[in-house]
């Protein structure tokens, strides 16, 4: 049987490509939706668009929820600080994702002008609103999050909804916005043909280049902000309590995990030459390959987020030493090791079915398609 230390080692990096796979998978759908009222200018070119992601999303949604569950399993009192302080942000997640299943369903059922467009940007708002919220909520953890702990282990949160929507953590809210933007953007030019591809490109070439300046504002901003440092010695074995270490802030924290391991450069470079790859190779029409730079664009981001933060998962702008972290935000040694034989055993089997209904389902969405599948399409 694995440690107690190596134990919570594989579960930040599980968490880590949950989210990744979520942003990849259920981000191509949402870029999507955030296009779906620009690049669609008819209702039968909407129609087109609708159905690129149609048959996938309710499969996609596999990683969110996934994701949200490991996540209770794994880090309990992370769940429990982050839906306490972020709670009013995850109402706005949640009212925008119900809009996503009742769109897809109903959007085509009645011939109707109106009802139509209602859903058109009903799908627009369940596309864009959630990768908002995501880049907003980095943000905030790169800053802190204003939380303490009693000595039961009760949190309190003592911010408000408006300050999540500070400077910085808009401009990770753009970074995120435009990162999904750019893989829906992708993936749709390779999925449809024409003026709708020809649009879906021209999109997608702009949110690159939103993302990667926004991306490199964000990390020179970050160089000067405020980061958390552990000054106390830390057994990495030892049993969950977050307040039995001492935790420093100090400007420029956030970059001493590159200047330990200069390796870790790669992780933003990613980011950054996968959007301009795939703005470049979309303009060449080159759209699957432009897909697949897109897509390692996004793990760039994200894992950029994570190394700067390492072993950081939540820190404390209110009381640095509650802050939480790999090792002290844990369930126990048997829940670790029960939830790793599970996801050993369905995580492939969740990516093999996946891959099959790709499979299935490949090729372009054209309108005659849409014309001759009038009640089967969406």
């Amino acid at each position: 049987m694995l440690d107690y230390a190596t134990l919570k080692i594989i579960w930040w990096l599980l968490i880590g490509v949950l989210l990744v796979g979520f942003a990849i998978m259920d981000g191509h759908d949402m870029g999507v939706g955030t296009l779906l009222p620009f690049v669609g200018r008819s209702d039968l070119e909407r129609r087109v668009v609708i159905n690129t992601v149609g048959p996938h999303w309710e499969g996609n949604q596999v990683w969110f929820v996934t994701g949200g569950g490991a996540l209770f399993a794994a880090w309990p009192l992370v769940y429990a600080a982050a839906f306490s302080g972020f709670y009013w942000a995850m109402l706005v997640v949640l009212g925008a994702l119900f809009l996503r299943p009742v769109g897809f369903d109903y959007r085509s059922k009645i011939h109707n002008k109106r009802w139509r467009s209602a859903w058109d940007w009903g799908l627009f708002v369940g596309g864009a609103v959630p990768p908002l919220i995501f880049g907003v909520a980095f943000g905030n953890l790169l800053q802190g999050v204003p939380f303490q702990f009693d000595n039961y282990l009760i949190s309190t949160y003592s911010g408000s909804f408006w300050q999540l929507l500070n400077p910085f953590a808009l401009l990770a809210g753009v970074v995120s916005s435009a990162m999904i933007t750019l893989h829906g953007g992708a993936y749709l030019a390779h999925r449809t043909e024409g003026l709708i591809q020809d649009r879906a490109v021209r999109a997608a070439m702009v949110a690159a280049i939103v993302m990667v300046v926004s991306f490199i504002a964000a990390g020179v901003w970050l160089r000067g902000m405020d980061g958390y440092r552990i000054t106390s010695v830390i057994n990495p074995g030892a049993l969950a309590d977050p307040l039995s270490k001492t935790v420093l802030r100090e400007a420029g924290a956030w970059m001493a995990n590159y200047g330990q391991q200069p390796w870790l450069w790669l992780l933003p470079a990613l980011g950054v030459l996968g959007a301009l790859l795939a703005a470049v190779l979309l303009r060449a029409r080159h759209t699957l390959y432009a897909f697949v730079c897109s897509a390692l664009a996004v793990p760039g981001v994200i894992t950029t987020a994570g190394a700067s933060m390492f072993p950081f998962i939540m820190p404390s702008s209110t009381m640095p030493s509650a802050s939480l972290t790999v090792w002290d935000s844990v369930s126990s040694h048997l829940t670790l090791s029960i939830m790793l034989w599970v996801t050993l055993i369905f995580m492939p089997l969740i990516v093999l079915y996946t891959a099959w209904a790709y499979r299935v389902m490949r090729g372009k969405v054209t309108l005659a398609y849409v014309k001759e599948n009038e009640h089967g399409a969406y």
